[in-house]
């Protein structure tokens, strides 16, 4: 299982969001995410955020929160331990990304974005102020969202 991290960078009721365009052979062609990526040997999550978010973005975190982990599994790929964080403190400006567009978009349009159906499942909770930890497992087929688990602690 590789482990990655994901994060939603706050600004003025914005979330900066990643539309997958440019990378061949990518699982999430067309959707719109979180940055982030994977984490490289003897690296945190936290350590694997930061680096993350400044090569996608040029911007270095100051401030952010550990908001839950995300079990995925898909019969298409390696499972993926995701962990999500949102930001709300950074430095620097924002640069051209290599894997996609770069937007900031309103909160209340980031549900209708085309996205995965269980980033949904997330989003739902960190839109909603919910500042509880969270777990959640979703395992597709594809594209195909066909179970979900969520626990709140």
């Amino acid at each position: 299982m590789t482990i990655t991290t994901l994060c939603y960078i706050e600004n003025n009721n914005q979330y900066l969001m990643l539309h997958r365009t440019k990378k061949p052979n990518d699982i999430n062609e067309g959707k719109w995410i979180g940055v982030g990526g994977h984490v490289e040997r003897d690296e945190s999550p936290e350590e694997c955020l930061v680096r993350e978010v400044r090569e996608e973005t040029g911007l270095t975190l100051t401030a952010y929160k550990f908001r839950g982990l995300v079990t995925f599994v898909n019969n298409k790929c390696e499972s993926e331990l995701m962990c999500v964080f949102t930001a709300d403190g950074y430095t620097g400006e924002l640069i051209t990304c290599n894997e996609g567009e770069l937007r900031w978009v309103d909160k209340t349009q980031v549900p209708n974005l085309p996205t995965w159906e269980g980033d949904r499942v997330f989003l739902d909770l960190l839109l909603s102020n919910e500042e509880r930890f969270f777990s959640i497992k979703l395992q597709y087929e594809g594209d195909q969202l066909v179970k979900k688990k969520i626990n709140l602690y």
